[in-house]
């Protein structure tokens, strides 16, 4: 008798261990309360406006100081999915939609160059721009590090993901 009750335990505390280690389902089709569970049709109407949707309206031009990065993240995926070359014309930008074309200015000597917003930063205090040490050449502050620059949006990019 005793084997039997020992089984009889067995069996409960399997049967609590597997019903423990199983789920309900995620998502019921339950709505949530106050709302109909479906939605009101209603008939078009000639009457009714269209109201075209506006544009986001993002700042265009900014001053500030810019830096550049290279060798730490050459080869690595930005935030746009690409693979980053440091010696390509880009750019991280902490807001700016990714695929943004801009104008670079160096305030020091006036030279500009256009690159792509395909990564986010910098993320050091102060600084509005990270460009790649390929812009950075070209708009001559490699050396110094950082420089004062003007930024001048060309085109605003789709903020997609390359996969």
């Amino acid at each position: 008798m005793n084997r039997w009750r020992k089984r009889a335990h067995l069996f409960f505390l399997m049967s609590v261990f597997m019903a423990g280690c199983s789920s309900a389902p995620r998502y019921g089709n339950q709505t949530v309360p106050g709302n109909p569970q479906k939605p009101a049709r209603t008939q078009p109407s000639s009457q009714i406006p269209v109201e075209k949707t506006p544009e986001l309206s993002y700042q265009r031009s900014w001053i500030g100081l810019s830096s550049w990065y290279g060798e730490d993240f050459h080869g690595k995926k930005t935030a746009n999915g690409e693979i980053f070359d440091m010696y390509a014309l880009t750019a991280a930008h902490r807001t700016l939609p990714l695929g943004t074309l801009i104008r670079v200015t160096n305030l020091e000597n006036n030279r500009s160059v256009v690159v792509k917003v395909n990564d986010r930063g910098p993320y050091v205090e102060g600084r509005i721009l990270d460009l790649s040490y390929g812009a950075a050449k070209a708009l001559g502050f490699e050396n110094m590090g950082i420089a004062k620059v003007h930024i001048q949006v060309i085109s605003f990019g789709d903020n997609s993901y390359q996969k």
